[in-house]
């Protein structure tokens, strides 16, 4: 192998990222009662409120910025109210959601961050995907709209989302601000997960560029 070549390659910003939010993703999976074997409809309507207050402040916020990633979750927003209106749904109870603290998007955050943040956001799909296959029947009739998602499955979104994250997350100061991004969205749906507060970011999410 040419040594000179390989110090000259591109870092990954795909892998960055991974490496970066490992811990807060193995501490969200572990911790939502939804992945539980015996998970309930009562736990999908709380995951379902749980990405609501998480989802809602972030559409605003994204939609005010002219550069970087695209973000429409309107769709998605819409399949949870349905799932939740669903007959024999149960009701909402009083609980941590209403009080959690939620950050305040930062209005200057530059295009890698935000592109870290949807990093969080598109890859959550992949996982309602893989929920969808183990609830479909456990819960039905429930449709489970959200965890459907799309009739093609979240594969050709999330394979055109990374393709943008390499073409736009490119150089060491923008990966290291889309680590920081991706943290800050996995922060904020820890803060409304029922488990502890999220571990320290790595080094390569320490700080924005």
């Amino acid at each position: 192998m040419n040594r000179s070549n390989e110090l000259t390659q591109p870092a990954d910003p795909l892998a960055a990222l991974r490496t970066a939010t490992d811990s807060r993703h193995q501490q969200l999976d572990s911790g939502l009662p939804i992945g539980a074997p015996d998970a309930s409809l009562d736990d999908y309507a709380r995951h379902l409120r749980m990405l609501q207050a998480w989802l809602a402040p972030l559409q605003p916020w994204l939609s005010g910025f002219e550069d970087g990633p695209y973000f429409d979750q309107r769709a998605r927003l819409a399949l949870i109210d349905a799932d939740l209106a669903e007959p024999g749904m149960p009701a909402a109870a009083p609980d941590a959601l209403a009080t959690a603290p939620q950050p305040a998007w930062p209005r200057d955050a530059s295009a890698a961050w935000r592109w870290g943040v949807c990093y969080v956001i598109e890859g959550s799909q992949l996982g309602g995907a893989v929920l969808y296959k183990r609830l479909a029947e456990r819960l039905a009739p429930h449709p489970l709209r959200y965890l459907k998602g799309e009739d093609a499955g979240p594969g050709p979104r999330w394979r055109s989302f990374m393709q943008g994250v390499r073409e736009q997350v490119r150089t060491p100061d923008a990966i290291r601000d889309a680590c920081a991004g991706a943290c800050a969205a996995f922060d904020a749906i820890l803060a409304l997960a029922p488990h502890a507060a999220a571990p320290a970011c790595s080094a390569s999410a320490e700080k924005r560029a």
